[in-house]
């Protein structure tokens, strides 16, 4: 099938460990223990454990757009935990016609454009609040102007599906990541979160 070298190809950035659900608070009853306001740990796949409950609720929050045109959440896989050489992919591939216009799932800050070898032509971008950092990758270029330091707002084209880096030529997709920013200068390098739970809208073609 063609879904599988799409899913080989691309490579995980870390080996994630899950994380420990919290324990109830004895002193409260159940019905007025912390609910999260989002999906939970459970519902998102392996976590990293510095990414705590209240990054969960402020990324579901940010109700995000599923960041390519014209595909439905429902259309959506979540192959956030497809096992690869150095762990878990991290991230999820959405398959699309080559040059399907790409948007911002989020208000962003374009923080690093660059091209790899691995994810060919890549976007680094963060929230308003720079909490988040959202990474699309094997994208056929940028949208024309698209500079470093740009502010775009949720739904805005930034790029289109390609197939550049380590994307198999004959299966375009984007390769896209949500990570809690790091703290230092490799603020890019943060521990991944499954974003498959946390789309709200869909990016609807014109």
């Amino acid at each position: 099938m063609a879904l599988l070298p799409v899913f080989a190809a691309c490579s995980s950035s870390r080996a994630l460990r899950p994380a420990a659900a919290p324990a109830p608070d004895a002193s409260m009853p159940s019905s007025a223990s912390r609910r999260p306001i989002g999906p939970t740990p459970a519902h998102v796949g392996p976590l990293d454990a510095r990414v705590a409950d209240d990054d969960l609720d402020a990324l579901w929050e940010r109700q995000l757009m599923v960041p390519v045109e014209g595909i439905p959440r429902g259309a959506l896989k979540d192959n956030f935990t497809a096992k690869r050489t150095a762990g878990i992919h991290g991230a999820l591939d959405i398959l699309a016609p080559r040059t399907t216009a790409v948007v911002a799932a989020d208000d962003l800050v374009i923080g690093r454009l660059f091209s790899g070898p691995v994810g060919g032509i890549v976007i680094y971008a963060s929230d308003p609040e720079q909490r988040f950092v959202y990474y699309y990758a094997h994208l056929e270029r940028y949208r024309k102007g698209l500079a470093v330091g740009d502010r775009v707002a949720k739904g805005s084209v930034i790029g289109y599906v390609g197939t550049t880096g380590n994307a198999p030529p004959d299966t375009p997709h984007l390769h896209f990541q949500v990570m809690k920013r790091a703290v230092g200068r490799a603020w890019w390098d943060g521990p991944a979160i499954n974003p498959f739970s946390f789309f709200a809208l869909d990016a609807l073609r014109p």
